[in-house]
């Protein structure tokens, strides 16, 4: 049997040996793309050729040296070209793909989970998101060892451009309680000093350092390579290593475009005597790769940090490894080499250095020799095993929640988690979390149940009757500070726990609604790495009354609507509710393969937008005795139904009378209700259809549109929509937001519409008063169903 690599100690020179053919592969990569490839426009590829060479060294020495197969990495953005040398050298991607960089089909310009042929663990590309998702993934990692038994020891490691720490997000991951003490967690920044523009003026590792200090983790700086090392060793050793530590960082960088006298000159302008003295002695020829042996590409330096940091099982680490942007190519240092591209003739250069020709220069490494041998056994030690995504559970239609009297969907929403909570199938996988407003969103009833997850147990010292907030192993409720980013970041996270923990679950986050802005880019950061999860945006719209502009969302519904992978879902009664809750759960619990409705199957995440404004449940009541359980049911979760047939509602109407549909979701079909019995008394017959889902009608009737235009045919209207609107009449549609997100189904039905919702920043007021002022009182409403037959 033979030892598993990745515990031996690498050959140095077998390893650098691997590492030039990356550096080659990821070199080739970016210049075939932008040289070898027409794009038929003439816009530039690009593919950052120096911004990936910072990370060969690190990225070597990780994956044929350290990591084990369960570790998971997210990669920099820019060093996509490097990861994917290394996957086609360990053999996980095929040789076709390699001049296919940023092509249709090829490989995404930055790492994908679900573009890419060669599995990435993270996405990245949004900076900075990608840098705080495995730390969240190593929270998601001890949840799942808790609850379901230990797992294989996993390392999560970053690797990150120190460009990323500008950004806010990280620090907030850091700094949130629930992300502390993970000692498998390490993060890596590729620390060259340069940004898109231009050489940083200054170096503030010392703020970063004490930041992440502050925050209790472990800090390793690699700065020095062998030569420096030994150097600094020697009699007069310790003036030159003051003096590279104190040159100004744009007078280093330039170092790196220089050679001979040139370079010495450059290095000596404004140092003291006695470097000068130190260095008289060395060659020309030799004193360029002394000054510039950053530890960042020194193979053995990197190596020791990674084993620095494994020794830490306390707290996370990180390690800035200083490097140079474009190592070992002719445009290493230079101040403007963040997004150029080597010319041919210094690619031709660059193949013959290393001993390669047109012919061979896409090779692997040769399988007889010992590099080619340990990628070999390296291949085989970072293997892993295929991962289940879906549950071995059935998840109820509906727990049956009751609703006799005006209740609000936030309220519905809480009542059915405790439900689920006894489900003996379901109740193990769910996992709560909120950014600090758990009781506020109705989770209390769930958190009372299941308890708050820590990693050990809590003393409770103040009880309380209405919420216990028991801490402890077996809790289900992950609690966050007030971040919205690290909200979607654990929700990321906990929707790919099947992959990266072996685990899949059920995970549910709640945010005040008007505040999913705030998490946006990482809303779309877990939805684009094909997270599975639920969010519900509660409480929404201006039916917040009293609480002003700022807490009173309006575009939220049009983002939910418009983000890929998402599904926008807002009921505004209780049963309905709770089909539709359990029907996103099913899905979840389905995995990506399976459907739960007779809708297509939806691989992503749910947004449910919901509401504090209760409402009377008699008119649902009276719809379901109409159609029956199987039938509305079915129609709810297709996205629509239709909540008043007027015709039924007020048999009084002459058959013949005008005909005007009011299409509304959420808080306001109480509204809708009273317009369309004013309507009836002015003799207009006006059908009120509920909008339980926007975006499966609007996939619905994209989905007709474009067979219409695929095959030059004349598209149908969709079968949900025909169920829901099956008279050809103009519509009216309203929304406690903006009034844009519904006004498509004017198209979609082929008819005239006017559509009403909020379209201006909120004020405090009542309820009622602020629905006079945005034109949604029942009067309005009517009104603007009187607009509308006159258009048709």
């Amino acid at each position: 049997m033979s030892q598993e690599p990745a515990r031996l100690t690498p050959d140095l020179d077998v390893l650098d040996e691997i590492q030039q053919r990356v550096l080659w592969l990821s070199t080739r990569i970016v210049d075939a793309a932008n040289h070898d490839r027409s794009t038929g426009d003439g816009v530039k590829v690009g593919g950052h050729q120096a911004s990936s060479a910072s990370l060969v060294t690190a990225m070597t020495a990780l994956w044929f040296a350290h990591l084990d197969a369960a570790d998971r990495v997210a990669v920099k953005p820019h060093a996509s070209p490097v990861y994917h040398s290394i996957q086609y050298l360990l053999g996980n991607l095929d040789r076709s793909y390699l001049p296919k960089l940023r092509a249709r089909g090829g490989l995404q310009s930055y790492p994908s989970r679900t573009k890419d042929p060669d599995g990435v663990d993270f996405s990245t590309g949004s900076v900075g998101l990608g840098a705080a998702a495995p730390l969240f993934a190593a929270v998601t990692r001890r949840y799942v060892d808790a609850h379901f038994g230990k797992r294989p020891d996993s390392r999560f490691v970053a690797l990150i451009g120190d460009a990323e720490l500008d950004e806010g997000n990280i620090w907030e991951a850091v700094a949130d309680p629930a992300t502390t003490g993970l000692g498998n967690v390490m993060w890596l920044v590729d620390f060259n000093r340069q940004s898109l523009d231009r050489v940083v003026p200054g170096v503030r590792i010392n703020q970063w350092r004490g930041q992440f200090e502050a925050a209790g983790w472990h800090v390793v700086e690699v700065k020095y390579g062998r030569r420096l090392a030994e150097a600094y060793t020697r009699p007069g050793g310790e003036a030159l290593r003051d003096w590279i530590d104190a040159m100004p960082n744009e007078q280093y960088q330039s170092l790196f475009g220089l050679d001979g006298a040139a370079l010495r000159r450059q290095f000596l302008d404004g140092a003291p005597a006695a470097v000068e003295t130190f260095v008289a002695d060395i060659p020309d020829a030799e004193l360029a790769p002394l000054v510039t042996d950053l530890g960042g590409h020194d193979l053995a330096a990197m190596l020791d940090a990674y084993a620095q940091c494994d020794a830490v099982t306390d707290r996370p680490s990180v390690i800035f490894a200083y490097t140079v942007k474009g190592w070992g190519l002719p445009i290493a240092g230079n101040p403007r080499n963040h997004s150029a591209l080597l010319s041919t003739e210094q690619v031709d250069t660059l193949r013959t250095a290393r001993g390669l020709t047109r012919d061979t220069e896409w090779d692997r490494l040769d399988p007889a020799t010992p590099a080619g041998i340990w990628v070999a056994s390296r291949r085989e030690a970072l293997a892993r095993p295929p991962r289940e995504q879906s549950l071995p559970i059935a998840v109820p239609e509906a727990t049956g929640v009751r609703a006799n009297k005006p209740i609000s969907t936030q309220e519905v929403f809480g009542r059915v988690l405790v439900d689920l909570a006894r489900n003996e199938q379901v109740a193990p996988y769910l996992v709560t979390t909120a950014p600090d407003v758990a009781t506020s969103t109705n989770l209390a009833g769930f958190i009372n149940k299941t308890g708050v997850f820590a990693p050990t147990e809590q003393r409770l010292w103040n009880a309380d009757r209405m919420l216990r907030w028991e801490e402890h192993p077996a809790g289900q409720h992950i609690e966050l500070g007030i971040s919205e980013m690290n909200l979607f970041l654990l929700l990321g996270q906990l929707g790919l726990s099947w992959d990266l923990s072996a685990q899949p679950l059920l995970p549910i986050g709640t945010v005040y609604d008007p505040f999913v802005l705030r998490g946006l880019d990482a809303f779309l950061y877990g939805t684009y790495s094909g997270s599975r999860f639920i969010v519900a945006g509660t409480p929404s719209g201006i039916t917040l009354a009293p609480e002003g502009g700022a807490h009173q969302s309006t575009i939220t519904a049009s983002v939910g609507l418009e983000l890929p992978g998402v599904t926008f879902i807002e009921p505004a009664y209780a049963t309905g509710l709770d089909w539709l809750l359990c029907d996103a759960l099913g899905h979840i619990a389905a995995g990506p393969s399976r459907t739960t409705t007779a809708a297509p199957a939806e691989d992503g995440a749910y947004y449910f937008r919901l509401t504090t404004r209760p409402i009377d449940q008699a008119p649902f009541a009276a719809a379901r005795a109409r159609l029956g359980d199987a039938v509305l049911r079915r129609q709810v979760v297709s996205g629509a139904y239709r909540l008043v047939d007027a015709h039924q509602a007020y048999p009084e109407l002459d058959p013949g009378a005008p005909v005007v549909q009011l299409a509304a979701s959420g808080a306001l079909l109480p509204e809708v209700l009273a317009a369309s019995k004013e309507l009836a008394e002015e003799g207009i017959a006006a059908h009120v259809v509920e909008v339980t889902s926007l975006d499966r009608l609007y996939r619905a009737w994209q989905r007709t549109l474009r067979q219409g235009v695929r095959t030059a045919t004349v598209p149908s209207v969709a079968g949900v929509l025909r169920a829901a609107f099956p008279d050809r009449a103009p519509v009216v549609t309203v929304h406690d937001a903006s009034s844009h997100a519904m006004a498509w189904l004017g198209s979609a039905l082929g008819v005239a519409a006017v559509p009403l919702g909020v379209d201006e920043f909120g004020q405090s007021g009542s309820v009622e008063e602020l629905y006079e002022l945005h034109d949604l009182l029942p009067g309005s409403i009517a009104n603007a169903a009187l607009a509308a037959l006159s258009l048709s």
